[in-house]
């Protein structure tokens, strides 16, 4: 019965991407696998979402990050009062997230297949992944309003063209879109739309968009050293965020808002304090996205002060405006301390977790949903940020196998 009940687990695993611990508050999941469901003629490629962690290199530790956990090994004494706070959070969380790694290291059988993950016949250079065009610097020059993206339906002859920037570019069937920008070529899943603007734009949201969103689904630039340092993407003071019109973009009787933090204890009391009263939402819990290797193991020491191996996204709800208070919404009470595993893709991607939340959102079906700051796109949502397509490019995708359009 026991063999049965595992292979039935692996088996909707495989099926969809998503490996639930029994009695726990403890899934496992493939965002390669998760992200295909939102295609019918391509699938996102595994060698190309994968880039790290899985080679066995990645388990040696060198002499340069030896010197880096000496150097941030820190005893009581030496830290400040708010380094203090930030360590009592972790010791909290600290027997929770153990636990959740126990019980993937017990899963011998999901271990073995995670092993493959990475397999497909489709191998994308890094030198492929890193030549599309910058749109955050493109969004910047004065042609902006003039470039335009050629959409290419699955029908031969279905074909327009539209602005890219500071407008909603729609992919309205229910079937995968190819679409063409500056000789580059990217895939839109079906009935999504992303509007590309600065990130200063973001309130065109309103006019452009139904709004109404009962989902929120946010992942800010927050302000990053290491972000900065390695140049990945430029990131914005913490008073920003407090404009975003998340009350005008949420439905007016409720909506499930999810945020994704650092673990700096300075942005865990500004969230609390500041951002979330200014949008009307009230904290609900908080999850953990543990982050491991290919072998099961962390990808970094769990006490590791400054690159602890995981993040927190925190979970609130926006209690509306009470337009129909005759029969409110009922929001369902979330659990606390929820624990999602996964093998990480590039740096700062965060794996698909819109599914995970749908459980949570008040009642409207179907949900509507918006991921603010996305860097790529999902079936049914509208994605808003500086460059929406980041991970949309075709190197990063293979057509199905069984599809024979082409």
């Amino acid at each position: 019965m026991e063999n049965s009940k595992t292979s039935d687990k692996l088996s909707a695993f495989l099926e969809s991407g998503i490996y639930r611990f029994e009695n726990s508050n403890v899934v496992f999941i493939d965002p390669v696998r998760m992200l295909n469901r939102s295609y019918t003629r391509f699938r996102s490629s595994p060698s190309a979402y994968y880039s790290r962690f899985f080679d066995s290199k990645e388990t040696i530790v060198t002499s340069d990050s030896k010197k880096r956990k000496r150097k941030e090994k820190k005893t009581p004494h030496d830290l400040n009062e708010r380094e203090q706070v930030a360590t009592l959070r972790h010791q909290q969380a600290r027997p929770m997230l153990l636990k959740a790694h126990g019980f993937l290291m017990e899963a011998t059988d999901l271990l073995a297949i995670m092993k493959d993950l990475r397999g497909g016949s489709n191998i994308c250079s890094s030198k492929e992944l890193s030549e599309q065009h910058s749109f955050i610097e493109l969004g910047k020059v004065w042609q902006a309003p003039l470039y335009e993206i050629i959409l290419k339906g699955a029908l031969k002859g279905l074909e327009r063209v539209v602005p890219v920037f500071n407008n909603l570019v729609v992919n309205e069937t229910s079937d995968d879109m190819e679409a063409e920008f500056l000789n580059n070529k990217y895939i839109l899943p079906r009935e999504s739309c992303f509007y590309m603007s600065d990130l200063g734009q973001v309130h065109n949201l309103i006019h452009e968009c139904n709004v109404g969103f009962n989902l929120i689904v946010i992942d800010p630039p927050w302000e990053n050293g290491s972000a900065r340092q390695k140049l990945r993407y430029p990131t914005l003071p913490n008073w920003y965020f407090l404009s975003l019109p998340i009350k005008q973009l949420a439905h007016p009787d409720g909506a499930l808002v999810a945020l994704w933090m650092t673990n700096r204890e300075k942005l865990h009391n500004f969230v609390q304090k500041e951002l979330f009263p200014s949008w009307g939402v009230s904290h609900e819990a908080t999850y953990y996205w543990l982050k491991v290797k290919a072998d099961g193991s962390l990808i970094s020491d769990l006490d590791l002060f400054h690159h602890r191996p995981y993040e927190c996204l925190l979970l609130g709800y926006f209690h509306g405006q009470g337009t129909n208070s005759k029969q409110p919404p009922r929001l369902r009470p979330i659990k606390h301390d929820q624990i999602i595993i996964s093998i990480p893709g590039e740096y700062s991607r965060k794996p698909p977790i819109g599914e995970l939340l749908l459980e949570h959102v008040p009642d409207f079906k179907p949900a509507r949903c918006i991921e603010l700051f996305a860097r790529e796109m999902t079936a049914g949502w509208t994605s808003w940020g500086n460059e929406p397509l980041h991970f949309q490019q075709s190197t990063s995708f293979v057509r199905d196998e069984i599809d024979d359009t082409s």
